[in-house]
């Protein structure tokens, strides 16, 4: 299994969220590259990079942030937040990201979505969705729709996407275990895909049980940040 450290980037700083909530906002350091250089000291090779700026404005606005990583370190990274346009997306692969993180308007505008995989390609996104009872939610996680993941994850698979991760909005940032049931579910259903367990992870006992069930990688935040799992310690999952 994979490991993807993330970096929540807002005003060009280092940060994380309590599930998703802007108003608890830690900074964790300055720097975003001083961090990303860690993981990779560490021997990780690819790294999870949120513009929460440009979630909240819904353009891309930490570009400049991704260019710095991405051309200063050899990790591979996939960065999302605020991608609603082919500009955005333009700017995004232009920066040195590998792949392009889709989540809103994944749900939102399935057409647009879908002509964008047909023009970059399927291997040029990383499709994230978002989760509560089992439902997509989106608008940052203030709003729950009627579509069951399954069927969403089936959908774009037939459209050929191969990376998925998904987050439980009601673990993230909580540091209380992932949702083991809810990905062993997925895993089970869609043996072929490459599944990344997203939120929640809170030591390195959570990870061994997502390696378990089969997760192909897991996206982990506040749990390093917050000495919980050291980096050093991940160096084992590199591949």
């Amino acid at each position: 299994m994979e490991i993807i450290p993330a970096i929540d980037v807002i005003e060009g700083k280092c940060v994380r969220l309590t599930q998703g909530d802007y108003a608890q906002k830690k900074i964790y350091n300055e720097n975003p590259l001083e961090v990303a250089r860690q993981f990779e000291d560490a021997a990780l090779r690819r790294l999870h990079l949120v513009d929460l700026d440009g979630a909240k404005s819904g353009a891309v606005k930490n570009w400049k942030v991704l260019e710095r990583i991405a051309s200063k370190t050899s990790l591979q990274v996939d960065f999302g937040g605020g991608i609603k346009s082919e500009k955005d997306i333009d700017i995004v692969f232009n920066s040195g990201a590998m792949l392009a993180t889709i989540g809103s308007v994944a749900v939102k505008d399935e057409k647009l979505f879908s002509d964008w995989i047909l023009k970059y390609g399927s291997d040029k996104f990383l499709l994230g969705a978002d989760v509560k009872d089992e439902k997509i939610a989106v608008n940052g996680w203030q709003e729950t729709t009627n579509i069951w993941i399954y069927d969403f994850i089936e959908k774009y698979i037939q459209r050929g996407l191969k990376q998925i991760f998904c987050t439980d909005v009601s673990k993230d940032g909580l540091l209380e275990g992932p949702s083991v049931d809810l990905y062993k579910n997925i895993v089970g259903k869609f043996p072929a895909l490459h599944f990344i367990a997203s939120g929640g992870v809170s030591n390195m006992d959570d990870i061994y049980r997502l390696e378990e069930i089969g997760c192909k990688g897991a996206i982990i935040g506040k749990a390093i940040y917050e000495g919980r799992i050291t980096i050093a310690s991940l160096s084992k999952f590199k591949s």
